[in-house]
């Protein structure tokens, strides 16, 4: 989680507190979260 917290620039206790089972992260939170452990997203039309 350090690693994430570091690589994402949020906190540790944030990322603790958003990603917890009563968390709400934003999408912005979820972003970066999904780039510091090397997820892509990828949109197209249907």
């Amino acid at each position: 989680m350090s690693k994430v917290a570091k690589q994402s620039g949020l906190s540790r206790e944030s990322l603790y507190k958003a990603l917890s089972e009563d968390g709400n992260p934003s999408l912005d939170t979820i972003l970066r979260v999904a780039r510091a452990v090397g997820v892509r997203f990828h949109a197209s039309a249907a």
